[in-house]
């Protein structure tokens, strides 16, 4: 039975892939490790898992010897410390998915976005062995045979699922995406801005117009990068998880809905997790709560020319650790939904 080791696992991705991988049928779980929560119990950082599910066992120290004997290890860590650990796995013969924002740019976009410099630019997407950016649905060939996979970001999967299919029938310029995310995207941060008496009730925009995933939704958006920028507007709302982005885009001349709807349903009418609502719907959050899936939407506004498509994932499912997990199950031969719920916990 192929094995598997996490990286992080006391944050939210690590916590909840660890839950996926409870009933995962073909993978053995090798070894469970984490940083500074080393030496605690599992369920210190995932109450949700008892001890006859693995809830009693010790989070491991950070060892590449020992994680190197799985067949793959999953990294959910900060961007400076996987930009360590991925080349030292990779080196000693392990396959990597990593979760941060590491490896998803070419090392100077990656230097003028994140404000440091790459430290392992070989692995890069400009580099001489570069990551897979990993959005299965547009990337299995690739992601199959690849040893060091780039997760994407929550924001990113969201949009780029519902934007990466009808590129061609959008104008490039005036591509406009407004976001929204619960506060377990933030990870186990004790800001004050992420306390329960400050979001309550409350819904703000924040890093505009130079979040992160702006730059990945431009460099993955298409073929050797979108050709004219997004504006890109993340928001916070008063949730645990979940993410609903908006896509609003110009259509080209003579494009209508019927080219609209075919488009994605060529696209996506054999997927397990990417799901079209018929014209008119709207999906909202609560219904991919827990799932691997994602929910879109999409409705032509003759009046002023544009798309607006929407989109809904959980994003500690399809935004990290169930993308992550569908990233290995196809890079280990498995079948992609192994371990992973098409359908969300409603209410």
């Amino acid at each position: 039975m192929p094995s598997i080791a996490i990286v992080g696992a006391s944050g939210y991705g690590g916590t909840e892939l660890l839950r996926l991988l409870h009933r995962h049928p073909s993978l053995d779980i090798h070894l469970v490790a984490a940083a500074a929560s080393a030496g605690a119990p599992v369920r210190t950082a995932a109450p949700n898992i008892p001890d006859r599910a693995g809830g009693g066992e010790l989070l491991d120290t950070v060892d590449v010897e020992g994680l190197a004997r799985a067949d793959v290890v999953v990294l959910g860590t900060p961007d400076e410390v996987s930009l360590e650990l991925a080349p030292a796995l990779l080196a000693a013969g392990t396959r990597v998915v990593d979760l941060s924002g590491g490896f998803r740019l070419d090392a100077a976009t990656f230097r003028t976005w994140y404000g440091h410099e790459h430290t392992a630019p070989v692995h890069a997407m400009d580099g001489t062995d570069p990551a897979v950016y990993g959005l299965t649905e547009h990337a299995r060939e690739s992601i199959a045979a690849a040893r060091l996979v780039a997760n994407p970001g929550c924001y990113p999967t969201a949009t780029l699922l519902g934007l990466i299919p009808l590129r061609e029938l959008l104008e490039p310029a005036g591509i406009v995406v407004n976001a929204m995310s619960g506060t377990s995207g933030a990870g186990r941060s004790s800001r004050d801005t992420l306390q329960a008496s400050v979001v309550h009730g409350d819904v703000v925009a924040y890093g505009a117009p130079s979040h992160r995933h702006t730059v990945e939704i431009e460099t993955h958006g298409a073929p050797g990068g979108m050709s004219a920028p997004i504006v890109f507007t993340p928001h916070l709302v008063p949730m645990s998880r979940g993410i609903l982005a908006t896509i609003s885009a110009a259509l080209r001349p003579g494009v209508g809905q019927a080219d609209v709807d075919a488009t994605l349903a060529d696209a996506y009418g054999s997927e397990a997790f990417v799901h079209v609502l018929p014209v008119g719907e709207f999906p909202r959050t609560k219904s991919v709560h827990g799932a691997n899936s994602c929910l879109l939407s999409a409705i032509v506004d003759e009046r002023t020319g544009r798309v607006l498509v929407t989109s809904v994932i959980d994003n500690l499912v399809k935004g990290a650790a169930g993308q992550a997990l569908q990233n290995v199950n196809v890079m280990l031969g498995l079948d992609e939904a192994a371990g992973l719920d098409v359908i969300g916990v409603y209410p």
